[in-house]
């Protein structure tokens, strides 16, 4: 009797409990779209199924791609973007802040636009919007990129302008503008400022000339680019397959972030007006890269633009190598966000609390290599499976002239076994060239470098490289500088330089 009661509560127990957990990944009938619909973008890790992405069941189209240099990150960006284009017809506008995406632009013969040469944008263009919102978002990026919040007189009399200034032209605040008519531009607002001042009517002229002095900074001569006629039609680019923005020759990130919002402003009113409809796939692809003063403000287009979900006919790729540079608004609202290799502690703290994944992907994630990815994805209906699982690695097509810095030579096995250090780590030659250019290593030096790669098939040892840097006469801070660039841990490159003879130069 007692042993009959002893097995009906030993049964009753291991009914109620699971011995088999749900796997850290989705069904296989989500991950395996119709390819014919979908973007492929590797195998997951655990059971190898082909994870083909679709926005149709996610809340929008929108993705947001976070990893450290070398992990993986403009890779990602390019496959996603070519095959875009293969699956969906998918137009792609670049917002290339450093240029990093040039070459491989010219390279598949798309359309690279450099506004520090020759090409302007009117700031007060009005993409078919009425002239009174085009105002409010002109005012919207001053306040994102000056101290303009902190004067309302300021940002009253810089308004009025604006506003002035479009009906001196002929337009109708209230109204869309009507076709071939010629906005007014930021050097006519500038000059109904200037007017006031010189009337000398205003009870404070000093307010009047800050105003002037605020906007004149984007007009001074050869600084132009957002104050006189547009050379570039927006909408056509749009439209024009695959087109990278090169804004790395404008004279700071202030002029940068500028062009980034103008252009993320005019795209998404172009797009807007076209209306968003599943069965034409994705229109357009914007990707925001590394523009943090863009991503990371509340008042920013970028944030909107992913809040507001499917109303726009196109999907917004935003990279860093820093999340902390993007606002957690993006994170807790865009469909997708791919995680590559991340280093500091507070960055996947930051990370873990805005997406919700488990210690688990944490820590996968610390562990990643080259290409292998975290995936959170959220759906448009309720689930019963995880969100956020891993891709082995990122499958794509293989970039040209890769070259790999080798960093197993100063590792010990231990951290190679517990993938506790990134190995090796992969950089295009032109990423590479524009990232040694950057700390002052140019001329003979790059050729010395490249031959080495070269010759020892795209790949070199940490120190081999190093002392190559060395017996060349880089100096040691521009080592250093350069290593710390790649995310390399500081006891990493402690320890490279001391094995390499050592200098004053410290991480």
């Amino acid at each position: 009797m007692t042993l009959v009661k002893f097995q009906n509560i030993m049964s009753n127990e291991i009914a109620k409990r699971a011995f088999f957990s749900r796997p850290p990944e989705p069904p296989a009938d989500v991950l395996i779209s119709d390819p014919f619909r979908a973007i492929y973008i590797g195998n997951t890790s655990i059971f190898k199924v082909p994870f083909n992405w679709s926005f149709l069941n996610l809340t929008n189209p929108h993705i947001a791609i976070v990893g450290i240099t070398g992990a993986g990150k403009s890779f990602l960006v390019k496959t996603f973007l070519r095959r875009a284009s293969y699956i969906w017809n998918t137009n792609a506008i670049i917002i290339d802040w450093a240029g990093e995406y040039k070459r491989w632009v010219e390279q598949t013969r798309g359309k690279v636009v450099s506004l520090a040469k020759g090409d302007s944008l009117n700031l007060l263009d009005l993409s078919g919007m009425k002239p009174l919102d085009r105002t409010k978002q002109i005012m919207n990026s001053l306040d994102i990129l000056t101290d303009i919040s902190m004067y309302p007189e300021q940002k009253r009399l810089t308004e009025e302008a604006i506003e002035q200034a479009y009906t001196n032209t002929g337009f109708i605040l209230y109204e869309a503008p009507p076709e071939g008519k010629e906005p007014p531009t930021l050097k006519e607002v500038i000059s109904l400022l200037q007017e006031n001042l010189t009337e000398g009517t205003y009870q404070y002229p000093a307010e009047l000339e800050n105003s002037i002095y605020r906007l004149r900074q984007f007009a001074r001569e050869g600084e132009d680019y957002f104050s006189k006629k547009s050379t570039l039609d927006l909408g056509l680019l749009t439209k024009s397959g695959l087109v990278d923005m090169d804004l790395s020759g404008l004279p700071d990130d202030k002029f940068r972030a500028l062009a980034a919002l103008f252009i993320l402003q005019t795209v998404k009113e172009k797009m807007r007006a076209e209306g968003w409809t599943e069965t034409k796939g994705l229109r357009a692809l914007v990707v925001l890269d590394e523009a943090w003063k863009v991503a990371s403000d509340d008042k920013s287009d970028a944030i909107t633009i992913v809040r507001e979900a499917r109303k726009y006919g196109f999907g917004l790729i935003v990279a860093s190598q820093n999340p902390t540079d993007v606002n957690e608004a993006i994170f807790s609202n865009v469909g997708t966000t791919f995680i590559l290799r991340i280093k500091f502690e507070k960055f996947m703290n930051y990370l873990q609390g805005s997406m919700g994944f488990s210690d688990f992907i944490r820590g996968e994630i610390g562990r990643f290599g080259v290409g292998e990815a975290a995936v959170k994805m959220d759906f448009t209906s309720a689930i019963n499976f995880p969100q956020t699982f891993i891709i082995g690695k990122v499958s794509g097509e293989e970039p040209l002239y890769v070259y790999k810095l080798d960093l197993s030579d100063v590792l010990t096995q231990a951290e190679l076994s517990a993938k506790l250090v990134q190995p090796e780590y992969q950089l295009e030659k032109e990423e590479l060239r524009d990232k040694l250019i950057e700390y002052n290593m140019g001329g003979d030096i790059l050729k010395e470098i490249f031959a080495a790669f070269d010759s020892n098939k795209e790949q070199l040892k940490s120190l081999d490289f190093i002392r190559l840097l060395k017996s060349s006469g880089v100096q040691g801070n521009d080592i250093v500088s350069f290593l710390k660039s790649l995310s390399i841990d500081d006891v990493i490159i402690i320890r490279i330089m001391s094995y390499t003879g050592g200098d004053n130069a410290q991480p």
